[in-house]
C-alpha cells in the first residue's frame, strides 16, 4: 500500500471515530434521559395506602407493590409469659421487722369436747405476712385555742395548727396535698378529684375549692420557684453540641444545669458562682 493510500486510510479512520464519539455521547444523553424515566416509574409503582395517600384500592394494580402487612395479633413470634428478659421486676418481699404482729390460736372446741382456749401452747407452725393499707375516713379533729394570762399581767393566746384557714372549719394540709397530687401528677381533672376524695376519705370538698387548690399551691412555692430559677440562670449556658463537653463541676452538680439550644451554634455564656444547695430556701 503506497504513501497515499494510507493517508486516505488514516483520514477515514478518524472521520470514522470522530462520527463514532457524536453517537455515544448522544447514546448517553439519552440513556440518562431514561433512566430518569425509570426511576420515576419505579418511585410511582412503589406508592401504596401504607406509604402515600393514595386508596387501598389502588394497591392491586398491575406493577404495585403491595404494602407490607403487619402480624396481627397471635401472628407474631411465640414468647413465653410472664416478665421478659430485661423488663424491670418488683416481688412482694418478706420483713424481717413487721409493722404489727398478731398471735392467732384456734378458736372453738376439740372433738373431744374441751374448749381449746384452755389447750397447751406448741409454738408457732405458720408465718403470713399480709401487705394491706389502712382504711382511710376523714378525721375531724377539734382545736381548742386557748388564752392564758401571765403573771406580769400579759395575755397569751395559742395559735392555730399550722397550715389552718380562717374560719371555723377547714380542710387539714394532707387532704389538700393529696388533692394537688392527684390534679398534678396523675392529671385528674377537678371535679372528678373530688369525687374520689368523697368515695376514698367521705370528705366532700367542692370542686371550687379542689381547683382553687392549685393557685393556692402555687403561691405557697413562688420562693422555692423564684429560688430555682435564680439557679438556672445562674447556671453554666452551654449549646446542645456541647453537652457531651460540661465541665465535671457542672455535670456533677445536684442542681439541675439547663441545656439552651440556639440553632446548633455554641453561645458564650458567663459563668456565675452558683449558691450552695444548703442554701436553697
Amino acid at each position: 500500500m503506497s504513501r497515499d493510500e494510507l493517508i486516505v486510510l488514516v483520514r477515514r479512520q478518524a472521520e470514522q471515530i470522530a462520527a463514532q464519539a457524536g453517537q455515544i455521547a448522544e447514546l448517553l444523553e439519552a440513556n440518562e434521559v431514561l433512566a430518569g424515566r425509570l426511576a420515576r416509574v419505579e418511585h410511582l409503582l412503589s406508592r401504596n395506602s401504607a406509604n402515600s395517600s393514595s386508596p387501598p384500592s389502588k394497591d392491586d394494580d398491575l406493577g404495585k407493590t403491595p404494602p407490607e402487612k403487619l402480624a396481627r395479633r397471635g401472628e407474631g413470634p411465640a414468647r413465653r409469659r410472664g416478665k421478659q428478659p430485661g423488663a424491670p421486676g418488683t416481688n412482694l418481699a418478706w420483713r424481717e421487722v413487721a409493722d404489727e404482729q398478731v398471735d392467732r390460736f384456734p378458736e372453738g372446741r376439740c372433738e373431744c369436747g374441751h374448749d381449746l382456749a384452755d389447750a397447751v401452747d406448741l409454738g408457732v407452725i405458720d408465718r403470713y405476712q399480709q401487705h394491706e393499707i389502712p382504711r382511710v375516713s376523714v378525721k375531724v379533729t377539734q382545736y381548742d385555742q386557748h388564752q392564758v394570762r401571765c403573771g406580769c399581767g400579759r395575755v397569751h393566746t395559742a395559735a392555730r395548727p399550722q397550715g389552718a384557714r380562717p374560719g371555723p372549719v377547714g380542710y387539714g394540709p394532707c387532704l389538700r396535698a393529696f388533692a394537688v397530687y392527684l390534679m398534678v401528677v396523675h392529671f385528674v381533672p377537678a371535679h372528678r378529684c373530688a369525687e374520689l376524695l368523697a368515695s376514698l376519705t367521705g370528705a366532700a370538698p367542692s370542686v371550687g375549692f379542689v381547683h382553687g387548690m392549685l393557685e393556692r399551691t402555687a403561691a405557697g412555692l413562688a420562693g422555692v420557684t423564684q429560688r430555682i430559677r435564680e439557679l438556672i440562670t445562674r447556671a453554666h449556658a452551654v449549646c446542645k453540641a456541647q453537652a457531651e463537653c460540661l465541665p465535671r463541676a457542672v455535670s456533677q452538680c445536684p442542681v439541675v444545669v439547663p441545656l439552651i439550644v440556639c440553632g446548633g451554634r455554641p453561645r458564650r455564656a458567663r459563668r456565675h458562682p452558683a449558691a450552695p444547695v444548703s442554701s436553697l430556701p
